[in-house]
């Protein structure tokens, strides 16, 4: 069983999955999703990172279960409605953890809104300029013709992902939502965020050194979707970061839960 109770919100004219952990704490945390996956991917961490945090964790618009838009599909565009969830929930200086597709989304919204966060968690996303991505990612970022993926069984892209993770077993609970949020065109239509990486990461770039926020990396040594240069790119120009790696692929927290979830909870004492 998992101790995740997701509910919906309407945010900003959209549906929005979420869910949130019982006790109020001290520190607040905004957790958000990966892709191919969903909020369900704290599910290996969630009781860990509960006990230092009240958390609400979020699908973002187009991804797991919550409504897409498409003007959204863009990381300088989720960045934006980031703070959107922050203000409907009412965080007022939330920690936020943004692995994956949430990297970029996090750093343009600390870069566009100085002090609206108390911290970032960031890695495993696609930020280097130029791009440093692995298959398949590179593929699904620069292939001209979409046809091939609108042929595609609709969960075979999830499926396919999914069985890279390494060393640990998907609760069923867990397995059946990710491929509940993937179905359909749905997964096509999502590749319009990743594909938004050579016309924003530019701008990113650009940015970085202006972000004042403090921000932990924690990537995964062995990850060949989103290499590690990424988060050395990150490091290098981030004016307030501290560099993680942690021995593990992709999804690092789920191969490796105990250890990122540590990262996390240090970096939220120490900030």
């Amino acid at each position: 069983m998992s101790e995740i109770t997701t509910r919906f919100r309407t945010i900003d004219g959209l549906s929005v999955r979420y869910a949130e952990s019982g006790a109020p704490r001290e520190r607040e945390a905004l957790l958000l999703s990966p892709w191919p996956e969903s909020l369900y991917s704290y599910d290996a961490g969630w009781a860990r990172l509960a006990g230092h945090a009240h958390l609400t964790a979020v699908d973002l618009p187009g991804f797991g279960h919550s409504e897409l838009r498409e003007d959204l599909m863009s990381p300088a565009a989720m960045g934006e409605f980031i703070v959107k969830i922050a203000d409907a929930f009412g965080l007022e200086k939330p920690h936020v953890v943004g692995p994956d597709v949430g990297t970029a989304a996090s750093l343009f919204a600390a870069a566009r809104h100085p002090d609206r966060f108390r911290s970032l968690v960031v890695g495993t996303g696609g930020t280097s300029v130029p791009l440093a991505l692995g298959s398949p990612l590179r593929e699904w970022v620069l292939d001209e013709d979409l046809a091939p993926y609108l042929a595609y069984p609709p969960k075979a892209a999830v499926t396919a992902a999914l069985e890279t993770i390494e060393g640990y077993e998907l609760p069923d609970v867990v397995r059946e939502d990710y491929l509940a949020s993937y179905v359909g065109r749905r997964f096509v239509d999502q590749m319009a965020y990743v594909r938004a990486y050579p016309t924003d990461l530019p701008v990113l770039a650009e940015l970085l050194p202006e972000i004042r926020t403090p921000v932990q990396i924690a990537t995964a040594r062995h990850d060949a979707v989103v290499p590690p240069e990424n988060a050395e790119f990150l490091h290098e120009r981030l004016p307030n970061s501290k560099l993680d790696f942690i021995d593990a692929g992709h999804f690092v927290w789920e191969e490796a839960p105990v250890e990122y979830a540590e990262v996390v909870t240090d970096w939220w004492k120490a900030n």
